[in-house]
């Protein structure tokens, strides 16, 4: 067979059985191989690098998913970059192929020939370009086995024209997978950890992606509920215990946080780490965060640990591993009868969770988002999948919306390109088609790939997305701020064919219908719920993308430091007010 039929037979001995991406001239040896195959269905994206946003989606969606993206020569590997970026940033495995130039001519400035190999090394685990066709079945086992092993993470294998059309000898039937390896914590580390914890006073917990990427959730909570000690999650380890367990002690950060997660921080003396990378938007100025604290970090990375300050005690190993070890030493010491009781420390923790919000209600026209999310709250249960990547829409998400489950709050969190929402929500419906999959946006990331909305259309991919405008960069309108300007920030103008828009300029709705998709659109708050519950009827009955753009007031502050977490300028009126009463965490049922 082909090296290129070779390929396309261990993407289905791995388990593969999506991809998303365009075709072109240098890569259609495999695209034929693919089509002969069968077996792995194909959506075609309309631009490369959203294709690679659908990757990370599909694989951030379920333990286990691989995402695939394939591309042609030239500027599709170079447009695919991105993805790269945000899927090691967040240590999420997608594969990315692309074709080539033929071998002999790849170094003699042919027709898209670039060394896609080296351009893609630094945001990858490995990228090859194949050069001996009889090496196509070793690299693509050696890429799922990469993927898969330590910190997971993304592979390019880039195979040359010539290269993909080579007849070689290969034996599917015989294939296996390599072996996935992961560092695994030992019986003594765990005990020497736990022995640290039981010497706290205010202890926490610190869950991060890597507990998801794990699929360790189920541990986590264990874990906490044997020891009682409070959980704070990440934004990317948001979901792995629900917003509603008395246990969550919310977020920590300088902008997705909560006022109740950050106050607690502050008075903690312990801080387990798990699956966690101290991402600067999390810990803010490190002298504020680590003082007068103690640190055991646990992480699948050896070189992850110290990088960002050095712990007092750390563990290199998969989360999964270290959890089932804290959970057998913490059980051991609750049948001895020497396991601290952690319940007033706990209490506090609740007691704080229960009276420090921000405000939601406002019934103002133009909206204040803050009202969009109390809606949507309202509107969306506790089995939805939110998707959003970057700016103020998604920072305030973090601070109002409320998630349940792992894997149920997809952000892009390390790299947080614009344009990634659409692409990625696409990935995920593809993933999970029963779910209730529901995006988040500002109207600039909208714009950035608003195209890929056409293959929602095409492939029949229905979700809901709520797209909160001000016609602003917000985020960085509210950054400048520190420049005393707003230069360049405005996206407004008056838009010759819709006059009755004002000053917001893009009529989402009509290109979202020229796209092939349903929208709504809502000026005034009373309208919202019955707009969500309209947007989810339209997308189950038509099966597209349906977008409800909220219309708000042009200029909110949402509450963050630029510093550390002790200085968060709150910016509005808070819900401990009077008559402002706070958001409601719906308990799940």
């Amino acid at each position: 067979m082909t090296a290129a039929r070779a390929a396309v037979e261990i993407l289905k001995r791995e388990g593969v059985d999506t991809a998303f991406g365009v075709p072109g001239a240098a890569i259609n040896p495999f695209y034929a191989a693919l089509r002969a195959a069968g077996g792995v269905e194909h959506t075609l994206a309309r631009h490369v690098e959203g294709a690679s946003h659908m990757a990370e989606g599909y694989t951030r969606t379920k333990a286990g998913n691989i995402g695939v993206c394939i591309g042609t020569s030239g500027p599709a590997g170079t447009d695919m970059i991105t993805g790269l970026y945000s899927a090691t940033g967040d240590s999420i495995p997608i594969l990315c192929i692309t074709g080539q130039a033929p071998t002999a001519v790849i170094h003699k400035e042919d027709f898209q020939a670039v060394d896609i190999a080296s351009i893609a090394a630094p945001v990858t685990k490995k990228a090859t370009t194949v050069l001996e066709a009889a090496q196509v079945p070793g690299v693509f086992q050696e890429a799922f086995h990469l993927m898969r092993s330590g910190r997971p993470g993304p592979v390019l294998v880039d195979l040359p024209l010539d290269v993909q059309m080579t007849e070689i000898e290969f034996d599917p039937e015989t294939y296996e997978p390599l072996p996935v390896h992961r560092p695994v914590a030992t019986r003594r580390q765990a005990e020497k950890a736990l022995a640290m914890l039981a010497a706290a006073e205010r202890p926490l917990i610190v869950a991060g992606g890597g507990v998801i990427n794990a699929d360790a959730s189920e541990l986590l909570v264990e874990f906490a509920e044997l020891t009682g000690i409070p959980v704070v999650p990440t934004l990317m380890g948001w979901g792995v215990l629900g917003d509603d367990h008395p246990l969550n002690a919310g977020m920590v950060g300088l902008q997705t946080s909560h006022r109740y997660g950050n106050a607690t921080f502050l008075e903690s003396d312990f801080v387990l780490g798990i699956g966690n990378r101290w991402a600067n938007r999390h810990t803010g100025k490190l002298d504020a965060y680590t003082e007068g604290r103690t640190f055991v970090h646990v992480d699948i990375e050896p070189t992850q640990i110290g990088k960002i300050f050095p712990p007092d005690y750390s563990i290199v190993s998969d989360a999964g591993a270290a959890l089932r070890l804290f959970v057998e030493v913490a059980r051991e010491q609750r049948d001895a009868g020497t396991l601290p009781d952690r319940t007033a420390w706990a209490e506090t923790a609740r007691e704080r969770k229960a009276t420090m919000h921000r405000r939601t209600h406002f019934d103002q026209v133009p909206m204040k988002p803050q009202r969009v999310y109390e809606e949507m709250n309202r509107a969306f249960g506790p089995e939805t999948r939110y998707v959003s990547t970057i700016g103020l829409s998604q920072i305030a998400g973090a601070q109002f919306l409320h998630v349940y489950r792992p894997r149920h709050w997809i952000n892009c969190g390390q790299a947080g390109p614009l344009g990634w929402t659409v692409p990625a929500a696409l990935g995920v419906a593809t993933a999970d088609p029963e779910a209730s999959v529901v995006a988040l946006s500002g109207d600039y990331d909208f714009q950035f790939m608003i195209e890929e909305l056409a293959a929602g259309a095409q492939f029949n991919i229905p979700y809901v997305h709520v797209l909160v405008n001000n016609s602003y960069l917000g985020l960085i309108r509210q950054a400048q701020r520190n420049f005393d300007m707003d230069y360049q920030v405005s996206l407004s103008f008056e838009n010759i064919n819709t006059p009755e828009l004002g000053v917001y300029g893009v009529d989402h709705i009509k290109v979202a219908e020229g796209l092939g998709c349903k929208a709504l659109r809502v000026t005034e708050p009373d309208e919202l719920l019955p707009a969500f519950e309209e947007a989810k009827k339209l997308a189950a009955e038509h099966r597209v993308p349906v977008i409800v753009e909220a219309i708000l007031e042009r200029v909110t502050n949402i509450a963050m430091s630029g510093s550390d977490i002790a200085s968060v300028n709150e910016f509005e009126e808070l819900a401990t007010e009077p008559g402002h009463a706070p958001t409601a965490i719906t308990p799940l049922v």
